[in-house]
């Protein structure tokens, strides 16, 4: 239906309060998630999104999730209704997904997908993407650091039917079930999903009945096309040119001591964006390779950061982006390069793409936040034989920006995430949480100071622990902005019980012992402008979250103690 014709169906109001109901329905999917889900890290880890779609495969409306899910969703949509197009489906279909190279974004990150039916004919999709706990491969929360190929990192889920016609796929529920060390877990979150996308699709048939379809979909369009021309109209609103940014990573988890290189220039034309990765690494032996479905979403964050936060969300905003992303590198993998580490890297490249941008958008552009999410996982066997496998996701700080400081312990840059309480993990792992303080003097130094990272300490209760360690910024930190200075780097030692102190490399995969300890400290966010112009020193002190040394030697301060 041509824009003319949508105008005769479609009013204003009418449009905003579908786009409202919208964005409702998807955050009550959201919510049957959180609640329906048997793992820790969707109950409290918050580790799964929930999206809406038209029928052609375009974003509708979001949850307040993770940005990586729902970019990533979109080349994974794609890909089902590729395999099984539209004339295909019937109701009662649900549809299942993990493979990167098929779509997908890392192997625990499992997308379920629901054509939603009115009067026989699909006006909508839902879709959700949970982070499962195990999908088999050779370490405990298929997350191994040190991984060389995908096969090693688990169970490969090509867009297949996972319900027809209402009833499940018992094959292919066999199949999950064998290759997962938690599989009632598996099955109990795959189920939340499929609750996750009925509710979806519930709520928007609904919406067919009380609008009419051809009003709906007319709807549909209009909110695409309008958030496309108000995504035009604020990219106009930035100077044209090209950018450029450089960043650093730690290691491939193989190759310890060779730096990571991400090269990123942003061209800013009428109305578009460009993403050229040309001059970042070439793909690594490691997992930290990142498919373009990962990097496609960095530049959609990216662009959501730069432009207005009133545009309503949806496919809209992004057609105006492009990506150049050289084949067979670190951006775009040749298979079958192992990626199950592939956060690490998308959370760089977002904070490389909006920091390309800092010196022409200073009031808008923050420093740049610690740009990792720590990983650890702890797996093994109960007294009586179960499994047990608990993950946590640790963040850093955020960077500081014109006018305040960065925020504590957030996760940021294209990803949304909680860690757990400590009581969540301490009744799934023999694990107690010793220690969880902020990280004083982490945050990079600035009239406006960065955001500190944390201190946890964990301490092993039992014997043959496999320990996962994910981490970045050990080798390298996050830099400051208009004069401010950097956060501190990141640390993680391995304190033994027999005695002795191991160092973790950023990344690592090991087995613990009773009695051992681990003690990670969190990178924090970089500073904006002179430390010398920062007025709060004496409240940073009297807080804990500078020390007075550093209030003396940084700020040229000498608060009372």
């Amino acid at each position: 239906m041509n824009r003319a014709a949508r105008g005769e169906l479609v009013d204003a109001i009418t449009a905003e309060v579908i786009r409202n109901k919208l964005e409702g329905i998807a955050n009550e999917m959201e919510l049957t998630l959180l609640k329906s889900s048997f793992s820790p890290i969707v109950k409290e880890g918050l580790d799964t999104s929930a999206s809406l779609f038209t029928a052609g495969g375009e974003t509708l409306a979001q949850a307040c999730a993770i940005p990586v899910h729902l970019a990533t969703l979109i080349p994974a949509i794609q890909a089902m209704v590729r395999k099984y197009p539209l004339d295909t489906m019937r109701e009662g279909d649900a549809f299942i997904l993990n493979d990167p190279y098929c779509g997908g974004t890392h192997l625990p990150d499992i997308a379920i997908m629901t054509p939603i039916f009115h009067r026989g004919r699909i006006i909508a999709m839902s879709a959700t993407m949970t982070h499962h706990g195990d999908v088999g491969g050779y370490s405990p929360g298929s997350l191994p650091p040190n991984s060389t190929e995908i096969f090693q990192e688990g169970l490969r889920i090509p867009p297949l039917r996972f319900r027809e016609a209402g009833e499940y796929n018992e094959t292919m529920v066999a199949l999950l079930r064998q290759n997962s060390r938690l599989p009632d877990t598996l099955l109990g979150d795959l189920n939340a999903q499929l609750a996750a996308c009925n509710v979806g699709a519930r709520r928007v048939l609904a919406l067919a009945e009380s609008y009419g379809g051809e009003l709906l979909a007319a709807v549909f369009e209009d909110l695409l096309d309008r958030s496309e021309i108000m995504t035009r109209e604020a990219l106009r609103r930035i100077p044209r040119g090209t950018y450029r940014h450089v960043d650093v990573m730690d290691n491939d988890g193989i190759d310890l001591d060779r730096p990571l290189r991400i090269e990123v220039a942003v061209t800013v034309g009428d109305g578009t964006i460009e993403f050229d990765l040309t001059g970042t690494s070439p793909q690594v032996k490691g997992p930290m390779n990142c498919v373009p479905s990962g990097s496609r979403a960095a530049a959609y964050y990216a662009v959501r950061v730069l432009t207005d936060p009133t545009i309503p969300t949806n496919g809209g905003c992004f057609r105006p982006v492009k990506l150049k992303l050289p084949r067979g590198s670190l951006v775009n993998p040749v298979e079958p390069a192992p990626v199950n580490a592939r956060t690490s890297t998308i959370k760089r490249v977002a904070t490389s793409m909006v920091s390309a941008l800092g010196d022409v958008l200073p009031d808008r552009v923050a420093a740049p936040a610690a740009g990792t999410l720590l990983v650890v996982a702890f797996g093994g066997h109960r007294p009586g034989g179960e499994r047990y496998i608990v993950g946590e996701l640790i963040a850093g700080g955020s960077g500081a920006a014109a006018g305040h400081d960065g925020v504590d312990v957030v996760d940021t840059d294209a990803s949304n995430c909680m860690n757990l309480p400590a009581e969540a993990l301490e009744m799934e792992a023999p694990v107690r949480l010793r220690r969880a303080a902020l990280r004083r003097d982490s945050g990079g130094a600035g009239e406006y100071r960065g955001g500190l990272g944390v201190v946890r300490e964990y301490e092993i209760l039992a014997d043959g622990v496999t320990f996962t360690h994910r981490g970045e910024r050990h080798f390298s930190a996050a830099g400051g902005l208009a004069g401010g200075l950097p956060g501190a780097s990141a640390r993680s030692v391995i304190v033994r019980a027999g005695g002795g102190e191991e160092v973790i490399p950023s990344k690592a995969l090991t087995v613990l012992n009773k009695g051992d300890r681990i003690v990670v400290e969190t990178p924090g966010g970089g500073g904006y402008g002179e430390p010398s112009r920062r007025k709060r020193v004496g409240d940073d002190v009297a807080d804990g979250k500078v020390s007075a040394e550093s209030a003396r030697r940084v700020y040229g301060a000498a608060p009372k103690t």
